[in-house]
């Protein structure tokens, strides 16, 4: 799970990070090959296979992305639990007490 999160905001900061879990969130499961061949068709985002794969580094360490490897592919998986954990943290502590409704 996330160490700090601060690097669950740094990887949400950036517009392909964020594309990248938008294509895992429509279709689980991809390798890096999948995932540029989505980036590129539906987003124009022409961007190395290497930059992607540090993009994926950056979601991986935030916790955001898992892999899994099969043989010789990688395959990244979504993980919400970060969203959850940060937006939880707010939620439990905006709800109205019986002190302050």
């Amino acid at each position: 799970m996330v160490g700090d999160v601060g690097d669950l905001y740094q990887a949400l900061a950036d517009h392909t990070r964020r594309l990248i879990l938008d294509e895992l969130t429509e279709r689980d499961g991809q390798t890096l090959f999948e995932i540029c061949g989505r980036l590129a068709t539906k987003h124009q985002v022409t961007s190395s296979r290497q930059a992607i794969s540090q993009h994926l580094d950056v979601l991986e360490a935030a916790g955001l992305v898992v892999t899994r490897r099969q043989g010789r592919y990688k395959f990244h998986h979504l993980d919400t639990r970060p969203l959850r954990a940060v937006t939880e943290r707010w939620l439990r502590s905006a709800e109205p007490t019986q002190e302050n409704p």
